[in-house]
């Protein structure tokens, strides 16, 4: 994934590290998201989608293990633990509860760009290891972050190619609307049917050629939704 490409949620109640952070990687062509409580980076991994997510654990609310705990039960975006926490059994704690890495503060710039495209590389793997997927006409670039149809570039928003990414993760399989309300739009939505099917819907009319007889996204009545492996 290009760096002018990704996108970084800063979670930290520390204005000025925020300022900083937003300095250092805006320079670095970053598109960097702020939060400054638990809940609320909670509620941006749903509304903004990062990349990838720098997490302080000394936040005013949640603790920062507890906030990767919860968005393990739904997401696998990295997590980069930047904190002051230097113990042994801390960082052990925060990597035991699904965070990806871990920087002691104060900490060397250089060492965060460095951290933040090896994260960024394993979020490309674990979506697809040739970071391409093509069905008929539809040709999606998980690294650049492109969905084309016909060779004709289309636009989705955050929540659509999040949904995508999931159907591509696991093209072939049925995928009941718990799964996929879990996976897209985290715990509490499990019920909200209506954003799945509008967001589906939206989809086909943007990717699919026929999008009321869709080839693509199948759906399995009362069950959920298939995106095809091959056509």
């Amino acid at each position: 994934m290009a760096e002018s490409e990704a996108r970084i949620l800063v979670v930290d109640d520390d204005r000025a590290i925020r300022r900083f952070l937003r300095t250092s990687l805006g320079a670095h062509g970053y598109e960097v998201f702020e939060a400054e409580t638990g809940h609320q980076a909670l509620q941006d991994v749903m509304t903004h989608r990062p990349d990838v997510i720098i997490l302080d654990l000394g936040l005013p609310d949640l603790d920062g293990v507890e906030v990767t705990r919860q968005l393990r039960e739904w997401s696998q975006t990295p997590i980069i633990i930047l904190s002051v926490r230097e113990r042994e059994e801390e960082k052990i704690a925060a990597l035991d509860a699904g965070a990806d890495d871990y920087l002691t503060k104060p900490f060397g710039v250089g060492e965060l760009m460095a951290r933040l495209r090896v994260a960024l590389r394993h979020a490309v793997l674990q979506v697809d290891e040739t970071s391409e997927f093509t069905l008929g006409t539809l040709r999606v670039d998980l690294v650049r972050r492109v969905v084309e149809v016909k060779s004709v570039e289309v636009q989705l928003t955050p929540t659509e190619y999040a949904l995508l990414r999931v159907l591509i993760k696991h093209a072939g399989k049925v995928l009941t609307h718990h799964q996929l309300l879990r996976e897209v739009w985290g715990p509490g939505y499990e019920q909200e049917k209506h954003l799945l099917r509008v967001n589906v819907s939206n989809l086909r009319s943007k990717l699919e050629v026929e999008p009321t007889r869709p080839q693509y996204i199948l759906t399995e009545p009362g069950v959920g939704y298939r995106l095809r492996a091959n056509m």
